[in-house]
């Protein structure tokens, strides 16, 4: 039977394509982003929303607009704001946090209320990064971050079990969107330097992401997990 899934972070690169592996698979999906997502949704020829996963209202709109849901994927998050920790701004963390672990932390809890009132065994997948276990100078606010999206997946998939929720992470290295392949041009040193780091020797796609999603939001019997898709990085 077809879910409804919720793809946050939906108009960017990652999230359009975890969006079309779930519609592959005969999923009813609906995007939702704080900007553009209708554009991104009328490309995929599926529904947008508008939300900011930072504001509680703007959260409760857009679930009420949306209905009930069944898989919630939280996508959207802040990644181009990086600084060493003598350097890095206040206000810049504060943003980082602000957006990938409050956010995440209050979708999860809106969604997973709405899913325990229906009595919906549901999934949620987050996107997290291996960045929380292996730091790379410069990053450290970034992976901060997803060290705790890590964290809030294993604390959401104990509370959650008893109502039959199933909370997981997937944690990609580099993605090679097209902002990504932009900084990293091919055949460039920076490019270089990221291939000698994964045993693989290539950048994860995003539809090698957007397959570990969908794989974990249909694992019956797995959570608290959070899923390396990142080439053997974290090997090395």
């Amino acid at each position: 039977m077809a879910r409804t899934v919720l793809v946050t972070g939906g108009a960017g690169g990652i999230g359009r394509a975890i969006a079309a592996a779930f519609l592959a698979v005969q999923d009813t999906v609906v995007l939702a982003d704080i900007d553009k997502a209708e554009e991104a949704a009328a490309d995929l020829g599926v529904r947008g929303v508008a939300v900011d996963i930072t504001d509680e209202k703007s959260i409760i709109r857009a679930l009420d607009e949306i209905g009930p849901v069944d898989v919630l994927v939280n996508n959207a998050g802040l990644l181009g704001i990086h600084g060493r920790l003598l350097d890095l701004p206040g206000t810049d963390l504060h943003a980082l946090l602000r957006t990938n672990v409050l956010g995440t932390f209050l979708m999860t809890q809106h969604v997973a209320h709405r899913m325990v009132q229906r009595g919906t065994r549901g999934a949620i997948v987050n996107l997290s990064s291996i960045g929380g276990r292996q730091p790379t100078p410069g990053m450290g606010g970034y992976e901060s971050s997803k060290a705790a999206v890590d964290a809030i997946t294993r604390w959401a998939a104990v509370e959650l079990a008893e109502h039959g929720i199933r909370v997981n992470s997937v944690a990609p290295g580099p993605v090679l969107t097209p902002v990504l392949a932009a900084g990293l041009p091919e055949g460039s040193p920076a490019r270089k330097a990221w291939l000698d780091r994964i045993p693989l020797r290539r950048l994860a796609s995003v539809d090698t992401v957007a397959a570990a999603v969908v794989f974990l939001a249909g694992a019956d019997h797995i959570t608290g997990t959070s899923l390396p898709v990142d080439g053997g990085q974290l090997l090395t």
